[in-house]
C-alpha cells in the first residue's frame, strides 16, 4: 500500500518528525509518498533512512515541490 504524506511548507525538522510518525503506523513493504518544499528533505530523509533501516525508493525534484518515496523496511 502507498500512502501519501503531505509536509510542503513544513520546514526541519517538521518533514523528519511526521515521516517517523506515519511510518509507525503501516505495515513492513508499505510506502510512503512525501511531498515537501523545504530542500533540507534531500539530505534528512535519506540520512533518517539509513539510521532506522528504511529504504528511500525514489527522489523527484519538481519546480515547487519534492517527492520522496520511502519503504518500510522490517
Amino acid at each position: 500500500m502507498q500512502i501519501n504524506l503531505d509536509v510542503k511548507r513544513l520546514l526541519c525538522p517538521m518533514p523528519v518528525i511526521r515521516l517517523g510518525e506515519m511510518i509507525d503506523k503501516v505495515d513492513t513493504g508499505d510506502t510512503i509518498e512525501m511531498l515537501a518544499t523545504d530542500r533540507g528533505v534531500l539530505h534528512d530523509i535519506p540520512a533518517w533512512c539509513k539510521v532506522h533501516g528504511h529504504k528511500v525508493r525514489e527522489i523527484k525534484e519538481k519546480t515547487d515541490e519534492i517527492i520522496i518515496i520511502v519503504e518500510k523496511i522490517g
